[in-house]
């Protein structure tokens, strides 16, 4: 029976879905990846498993420095259980368009396309879950983050998790300045 489930679930997941950038923008508006996250911002998100079950939300703050060449974002997150977790990840603009990125826990290079008002960023992390007995394990999972700018000051986050190929769940985020 769990192998039925696990199929039919493996199934579904494999049909819905996702953002392109070959999807017609929908706005006028143009993200500079360097401008929004330039400064001071907050984001409220949640994890949501492939069954729509929230699992976890947080807040994060944000400082970010654009020094003309990279893009410093610390990013301190605060889970509705009083964890806490910091990732500081560097973005070098590759291009016009193009960025890759580096943060601790990353596996590789992080990669990145702007147009128009989305993003879409790729990359692998060992993420960290919490045990029951306190101590913390590690997860690996890949993102595929896509970002609009909703306003000049607010963005809307999708991030489509998987695992070993298959989808887990999602992460919803909006960054406000």
């Amino acid at each position: 029976m769990r192998l039925m489930v696990f199929a039919a679930l493996t199934a579904l997941t494999a049909c819905t879905g996702k953002p392109s950038l070959d999807d017609p923008s929908l706005s006028h508006q143009k993200l500079n990846l360097e401008e929004f996250f330039d400064g001071n911002l907050v984001a409220y998100g949640q994890f949501q498993d492939v069954f729509g079950t929230v699992r976890r939300s947080f807040v994060v703050t944000i400082q970010g420095d654009w020094d003309g060449e990279r893009l410093r974002l610390q990013e301190d997150f605060v889970y509705e259980d009083g964890a806490t977790e910091q990732r500081i990840w560097t973005l070098t603009k590759t291009g016009d368009d193009t960025w890759t990125g580096t943060a601790p826990g990353v596996i590789g290079v992080a990669r990145g396309v702007e147009q128009d008002n989305r993003f879409n960023w790729k990359y692998e992390i060992d993420l960290p879950i919490p045990s029951v007995d306190g101590t913390s394990e590690t997860m690996r999972v890949t993102f595929d983050d896509w970002m609009w700018l909703q306003t000049d000051n607010r963005l809307f986050n999708r991030a489509y998790v998987k695992r070993y190929g298959f989808d887990i769940g999602d992460v919803i985020i909006s960054f406000e300045k």
